[in-house]
């Protein structure tokens, strides 16, 4: 483990980076670039076979740095608190934390804890990442998380009274929902009092990545042939994550919308909405997992 005089942050020194959603598209570019520049990359995935295809081309490319593939289901609650609990094992100290994550499911289904699945990886995944691993990115002297969704997207609204969905449910509603949450998920993590944690809302736009398994085959096909033809090459929408990790922001919250700095008025990112938004998050978490729920706190 690295002890706090061994920290990184602008020494030349290396960098502990997590990576959620590590094992394909931006994720997993990000994840294998770090370890060549010598970083630590510990990252996050559900598939055992990627992951070992991934700490195998990280050999391959000779990657200075070390891979370490966790492998946890992100829908899990129980799942992701025991990775957090993990890294904390291991390491003294995180660096930077990635957000990838994201699954699309073309219909409604619950996780083990009996929640909506896009709502569970999108968004709550990512909160209890933040907010567990926060006791170690703040032993760093450059410490930043990078939520890589879709700010400065006005679409989608947040179903106050039905976060599941159970009513009305859609693939695009859900992945627009989780959106719009990790939207105010960054402006309440930035608004924690003495936070020397960055949190950048990142949206890379239309991107040649993502696993699309769980679509039928015409919608694969037609997926497939758009982004060839209009989406950005991941490596074009990996570059600007580079650049947050290695020389965080000075303020405590900024949003980027595929290179465009956004000002924080939107009313996407409206505090009131962000401060009810955690509340209704612990609430949750008090009500199907109570027993671990401080470490949110």
């Amino acid at each position: 483990m690295r002890s706090k005089d061994q920290r990184s942050g602008g020494t030349g020194r290396q960098r502990v980076i997590v990576v959620s959603g590590g094992t394909d598209g931006m994720g997993r570019a990000l994840a294998l670039a770090r370890a060549r520049l010598g970083d630590t990359v510990i990252v996050l995935g559900s598939n055992a076979v990627k992951g070992e295809r991934l700490l195998d081309d990280a050999v391959r490319l000779g990657a200075r740095g070390g891979v370490e593939f966790v492998r946890v289901d992100l829908a899990d609650i129980s799942g992701t608190r025991s990775a957090v609990r993990r890294i904390s094992e291991r390491h003294d100290v995180v660096d930077a934390l990635a957000l990838f994550a994201n699954r699309q499911n073309p219909g409604r289904t619950l996780t083990a804890d009996g929640l909506e699945r896009t709502f569970s990886v999108y968004y709550l995944s990512r909160y209890l990442l933040s907010h567990g691993l926060s006791p170690l990115l703040r032993r760093s002297a450059t410490p930043v998380v990078v939520n890589v969704a879709g700010v400065g997207t006005r679409a989608g609204r947040l179903h106050w009274d039905d976060l599941q969905l159970e009513s009305g449910y859609s693939t695009v509603a859900a992945q627009l929902q989780a959106g719009r949450a990790n939207d105010l998920l960054g402006v309440s993590f930035a608004a924690q009092p003495d936070n020397p944690v960055r949190y950048v809302l990142y949206h890379p736009g239309f991107t040649r990545s993502g696993d699309l398994t769980p679509f039928r085959a015409p919608v694969r096909l037609a997926l497939r042939t758009l982004s060839a033809l209009a989406a950005r090459s991941v490596d074009r929408s990996v570059a600007p994550v580079h650049g947050f990790i290695e020389t965080p922001p000075e303020a405590p919250l900024t949003a980027v919308d595929r290179g465009r700095p956004l000002p924080l008025d939107l009313e996407t990112l409206d505090p009131s909405d962000a401060a009810r938004l955690d509340r209704a998050t612990r609430e949750l978490l008090r009500s199907v997992a109570p027993e671990e729920d401080a470490e949110e706190a």
